[in-house]
């Protein structure tokens, strides 16, 4: 255990939903909810505004829009929340050099690692206040929730504690105190089948869950999650941020202007990208056995289906024959807007064919021209642009006409306009990939 509270965990306030309504003037301050907008979609973020109507992620879309049926519901912009992330962690970096992101939104920073003059509680409390401060800058506006604790259980907890746009540093000393009223849920794994058995015990608290001796956890749970929460339970969690993690897949993937419904062009599609995967793994000197596709579906629901292999390979014909052949089991007739493959279980070697020609040809990748304009899908949120208005978004769309309000983060909310959904003068708009994608 650290003798200074010198952990930091930020958590970005309802992070896609902040994005869209920083980059939609028009939705400042009203509900918003990101995820699939079909029947069968989920709610990936509500807003804050949404979220006092009882809208919450990983809740169906059908049972958001019957709580809050005026809220915004918008598809989801992964380029500008993949940029938005790249910022932030930009800006930890800056700071520190042990930096271990979690997801889009979320990391650890080792304040240990950080020029400070020391790790009180008042000079981390003005560090995080001021990394607060320059987050919502290099944002343009997007608030975080940070907790500053003597591990990453207790720092996690914290930035929990007073959301949105709080910070609650927890002081040396004090982190039983802290957990001992909480729900035993508040420790990770804890979830409802073992809160369930802990319940079934007479366990509700931190507090009673501390009475329990580790012997009868580890008989109750087995030894890992046993042991695991005895220790928790008493806020002993020694695990070092990581800046680094071992590579543990290679992958390519393409969003599409128009969902994709031609089942012969996502093949050729995923045989290119199975050749870049190839290219970067004989690059990298890496081979891999199980090889993988990612299908993100018309209505925002992503799939993923997987094959391995005997042996580690760097084949482009293998890789790709593979993908295809997972794509045959998909049903896509609704269309697709995201296609990847990927490769995991990686090596440093390649198993020769012995009986085999060891000069493999490779397949010929195929010359694909992704169609533009046939049968657009105008997927609500999505950025567009005008031939004479510029740029906007999509309000809405259905019965062969699309509503855009026109306006950007840099301009006020502004007119909105229908046009036929094959109007030419409408296009989607997406940014340059960074050089590093």
């Amino acid at each position: 255990m650290r003798a200074e509270a010198s952990v930091l965990h930020l958590d970005l306030d309802a992070f896609f939903a902040a994005v869209e309504q920083r980059d939609k003037p028009s939705l400042r301050g009203k509900p918003v909810v990101v995820g699939g907008v079909g029947g069968r979609g989920v709610v990936s973020t509500a807003s804050y505004e949404a979220r006092v109507y009882g809208v919450r992620s990983a809740m169906s879309t059908r049972e958001a829009r019957a709580r809050c049926p005026h809220a915004a519901f918008l598809s989801g912009r992964f380029h500008a929340y993949r940029d938005t992330s790249r910022r932030v962690m930009a800006l930890l970096r800056s700071v520190s050099p042990l930096v271990e992101p979690l997801s889009l939104d979320e990391a650890f920073v080792d304040l240990a690692q950080a020029d400070l003059p020391d790790l009180s509680v008042p000079t981390v409390t003005a560090f995080a206040e001021d990394l607060r401060t320059r987050l919502t800058q290099v944002t343009d506006g997007l608030t975080a929730s940070v907790g500053v604790g003597t591990s990453k259980f207790i720092a996690k907890v914290a930035s929990d504690l007073d959301k949105p746009d709080g910070l609650v540093v927890v002081a040396p000393g004090t982190e039983r105190d802290l957990l001992r009223p909480m729900n035993v849920t508040v420790i990770p794994g804890v979830g409802p089948a073992t809160a369930e058995r802990l319940r079934r015990a007479g366990i509700h608290t931190v507090a009673e869950l501390e009475g329990v001796s580790e012997e009868e956890l580890v008989r109750e749970l087995g030894r890992s999650s046993g042991s695991w929460l005895f220790h928790l339970a008493r806020a002993e969690d020694d695990r070092p941020v990581v800046p680094e993690r071992e590579t543990k897949s290679v992958s390519v993937e393409g969003t599409y202007d128009t969902d994709l419904t031609d089942r012969k062009l996502m093949e050729h599609l995923l045989t290119r990208q199975a050749g870049e995967v190839a290219a970067r793994l004989r690059k990298s000197g890496l081979s891999g056995r199980t090889v993988t596709i990612k299908v993100r579906m018309h209505d925002f629901t992503t799939v993923n289906r997987s094959n391995t292999l005997s042996s580690p390979t760097d084949s482009t014909s293998t890789i790709a024959r593979l993908a295809r052949a997972l794509l045959t089991d998909l049903d896509t007739s609704g269309g697709v807007r995201l296609l990847g493959v990927g490769v995991s279980g990686l090596a440093d070697w390649v198993q020769e064919d012995l009986f085999g020609d060891t000069t493999e040809d490779e397949e010929e990748l195929p010359e694909v021209e992704v169609p533009h304009h046939s049968r657009r899908t105008w997927a609500p949120g999505m950025d567009v642009v005008h031939e004479e208005l510029g740029r906007g978004w999509v309000w809405g769309s259905g019965r062969g006409v699309v509503t855009v309000r026109f306006e950007t983060a840099e301009t006020p909310a502004g007119p909105v306009r229908s046009y036929s959904q094959d109007d030419p003068a409408l296009t989607p708009w997406r940014p340059p990939e960074p050089e590093d994608e």
